[in-house]
């Protein structure tokens, strides 16, 4: 009961910030040009005419499709190799330049490259999403299989543990946890260059939406553009977080409240 307290003054405290925000918002806005500034009002009709136009819909789906294949492929790639590179030293060697060159190269800095090596199309984006989740996703996995604790796998290779069952049985589990922190923090990553990817070379997608709306001086629709990114980004985070607490927590040795 207590517990279920807690979660209602947490969640009533939130509400409360929301609403202060948006009472802030409205008063600043009503002393600004609509051009600049438009009031939650009229973000919340340009949303409503998005939506009634069957737009809206269309470009949430058609980001979140690509966001997702991006994010999905991207950890399959990266997943094995960050466990190679955490149990061998020498694949570590291998990797690590390539690691800590690319990591600091921002994925929107390759947009212009992306698009002239694989057109305008789904590829481009997918693939830019693809290479901005991989180095956060195969560096937390790395350092995850690096730091399992080595008196366990000195003690099931005591017990008689092949290779195999060594690492099926003890590394894995043990940077099960990284993986996921490695994902949802890649996820986040997806999303932000999605953004870039859809505005200089799309003809759909949220991204589309807001470049073509500022365009066209439709500071509400680029509001709503906004907002939808917030919006998705913080469902699909907390859809993730859900899973870690359910389908995933008995391989999870943490999970904080974030």
């Amino acid at each position: 009961m207590g517990r279920l307290t807690a979660v209602h003054k947490a969640a009533a405290v939130s509400a409360a910030a929301i609403a202060a925000v948006l009472l802030g918002w409205s008063i600043w806005a009503a002393g600004y040009d609509p051009l600049l500034l438009p009031t939650p009002q009229k973000v919340v009709g340009a949303a409503v005419e998005l939506w009634q136009g069957n737009r809206l819909q269309d470009d949430i789906l058609i980001s979140l499709r690509r966001v997702f294949n991006g994010w999905i492929i991207g950890s399959a790639i990266a997943v094995p190799i960050g466990l190679l590179a955490g149990i061998s030293k020498y694949a570590r060697a291998a990797v690590d330049p390539f690691i800590h060159f690319f990591r600091f190269i921002p994925a929107i800095a390759l947009t212009s490259l992306f698009i002239l090596w694989f057109g305008i199309g789904e590829a481009s984006k997918v693939n830019l999403v693809i290479y901005a989740v991989t180095f956060v996703v195969l560096i937390s996995t790395a350092a995850g299989a690096s730091s399992v604790n080595p008196d366990k796998i000195l003690g099931a290779r005591t017990l008689g543990a092949n290779g195999f069952d060594v690492f099926f049985r003890i590394i894995l589990p043990g940077t099960f946890s990284s993986i996921y922190t490695g994902m949802r923090l890649a996820l986040a990553n997806a999303f932000l260059v999605i953004v870039a990817a859809e505005a200089i070379a799309a003809q759909e997608g949220i991204g589309f939406l807001i470049w073509n709306a500022r365009t066209f001086f439709r500071t509400d629709f680029v509001f709503v553009g906004v907002f939808c990114f917030g919006v998705l980004g913080f469902i699909s985070d907390r859809i993730w977080k859900l899973l870690g607490r359910t389908l995933f927590s008995r391989y999870l040795t943490q999970l904080g409240d974030y």
